[in-house]
């Protein structure tokens, strides 16, 4: 897991303070994965474009990249031609050869 650091306003700061109070959510880091999980869950285009985006730049796989949208393999690969994205076939390395077995077996 990955460590950020944000700069929150006050007025949320003290939403999620008192929710932390409340028992709603375990720490800070706890409240934030809820909320962005949330949203990522209610907004499937955003979950889309973030994922294409991370793929064009050359820092996941398709497989991963289907994964985090939300898609199987084929719907992601359309997407991405919809989108523009040049398709990159084959793996590069070792390392990406594993990630795509492993996201293979977790989708559907």
């Amino acid at each position: 897991m990955s460590r950020t650091t944000a700069t929150i306003p006050d007025d949320l700061t003290d939403l999620m303070n008192g929710a932390i109070s409340a028992g709603i959510f375990e720490n800070k880091s706890d409240a934030i994965r809820h909320v962005l999980r949330e949203y990522f869950e209610e907004h499937q285009n955003a979950r889309i474009a973030a994922a294409v985006s991370l793929y064009e730049d050359g820092e996941i796989t398709l497989g991963t990249a289907a994964r985090l949208a939300g898609v199987n393999r084929f719907e992601m690969r359309d997407i991405l031609r919809e989108e523009g994205v040049e398709l990159r076939f084959g793996v590069e390395d070792m390392e990406a050869a594993r990630d795509e077995i492993d996201t293979a077996r977790n989708l559907e």
